[in-house]
């Protein structure tokens, strides 16, 4: 079995900041990319960040902009199997449900690689 269990999340007021984690555990043999997707109320879940296993970062175009300014930030610990999303200056519409993702192995190595998901943390942002 693997798990990805999320953190990090909650209220804050708009301005501030936040780090969310994600750290799988279980039957792994290989982690490719790792990345956080988010859904507002409403809303389609969407993609915000992925980050391959090399540590190459591609954000969604909808935060391209906010990424090159500093807002959000997706970087990965492959010893600890752990992957963040940093989002500074934070704005009522970053409220949302953010769930993490990755593109596993599980053993043995010949394995197909799967997608597993996160159970998501709720970030709220007050204005």
């Amino acid at each position: 079995q693997v798990q990805l269990v999320e953190s990090g999340g909650g209220l804050v007021q708009a301005g501030g900041s936040l780090r969310l984690s994600c750290a799988a555990s279980g039957n792994i043999f290989r982690i490719n990319a790792m990345g956080w997707y988010r859904q507002a109320p409403g809303k389609q879940r969407e993609m915000v960040a992925v980050i391959s296993n090399g540590g190459t970062p591609n954000y969604a175009d909808s935060v391209n902009a906010d990424s090159v300014k500093g807002r959000f930030t997706v970087s990965r610990d492959n010893a600890k199997n752990t992957v963040y999303l940093q989002i500074n200056f934070l704005k009522p519409e970053d409220t949302a449900v953010y769930y993490c993702n990755a593109n596993i192995i599980p053993w043995p190595s010949w394995s197909r690689s799967a997608d597993y998901w996160g159970q998501g943390t709720q970030v709220t942002v007050s204005s």
